[in-house]
């Protein structure tokens, strides 16, 4: 069976005053379409780093990486982070409203002749536009937004929050007058939004009150309930939503079989983590 996501041979190593630490190594992970797996450990233990080095945004980790069988060498940066999708603790929502927070990873994807927007700078077929420098990140800005907006537009946006239980929030409102457990959520949505296989929530949930954070749970689980592969770095004690809980603790990795919901998929969680 071919897992959504698959890390192996992990490690991370960092500079330290006396020398590199290696915080873990020769780590093995993997995760199914689906499945929800809490992963836990005392603090300093290395969970964030392991995250990022899932996303590939971690310059001291190495490791394997695969999606659906596919090598993360075969995917550029930015494609890869759009599939394996790293939610940071604290929300970062730049942008005059909410609506424009949400859009923008819609409008850093232009597409107009190429991924990535590598060839955005074009008007269709026809040749680049003049200008300049500064005339081309212009052009690349303006079509961006327009791309985000026919993409992304304000009644989908509307509609998600509000599936979130988040009425309350206005799509005019500035991002920076939002409270925590809102701009959470916030930000949640818009890493929903892009529809990533797989998603990393680096403690999304912490600083939140019960309900809030119980919110934020029903969301995710509502993805994995579709499709999505979710890892949650976790505090809090265990809300029965994971099929899987992993302790990550002085450089290893270990699972509570208990908890496995499937009595089918016991053996393969098993084989998922080292």
């Amino acid at each position: 069976m071919t897992h959504v996501f698959t890390a192996e041979g992990v490690s991370c190593t960092v500079p330290s005053p006396d020398g590199e630490r290696t915080v873990f190594s020769g780590l093995d992970f993997a995760i199914d379409a689906r499945e929800i797996v809490d992963l836990v450990g005392p603090s300093g233990s290395g969970k964030s780093s392991l995250l990022t080095a899932f996303a590939l945004l971690n310059p001291h980790a190495r490791g394997t990486f695969a999606l659906d069988g596919r090598d993360s060498s075969g995917f550029t940066p930015q494609r890869w982070r759009r599939e394996v999708a790293y939610l940071p603790q604290r929300p970062v929502l730049p942008g005059a409203t909410v609506a424009d927070a949400i859009r923008l990873p819609f409008m850093l994807s232009v597409r107009a002749g190429g991924e990535d927007g590598r060839e955005g700078l074009r008007d269709g077929n026809g040749p680049r536009r003049p200008g300049g420098l500064f005339g081309r990140f212009a052009a690349l800005f303006r079509d961006g937004e327009a791309n985000a907006r026919r993409l992304l537009p304000e009644e989908r946006i509307r509609a998600t929050l509000d599936a979130m239980g988040c009425t309350d929030i206005d799509l005019t409102r500035a991002p920076h007058d939002l409270s925590g457990g809102q701009a959470a959520r916030v930000s949640l949505a818009r890493t929903l939004l892009t529809s990533p296989r797989v998603l990393l929530a680096d403690e999304v949930d912490a600083g939140l009150d019960d309900e809030n954070a119980e919110k934020v749970a029903s969301i995710m689980s509502d993805a994995a309930a579709h499709g999505m592969a979710i890892v949650r770095i976790r505090h809090r004690p265990p809300d029965g939503r994971a099929s899987r809980i992993v302790t990550l603790s002085h450089g290893v990795l270990s699972w509570d079989g208990s908890l496995v919901k499937d009595p089918d998929a016991k053996d393969a969680n098993k084989e998922a983590v080292a």
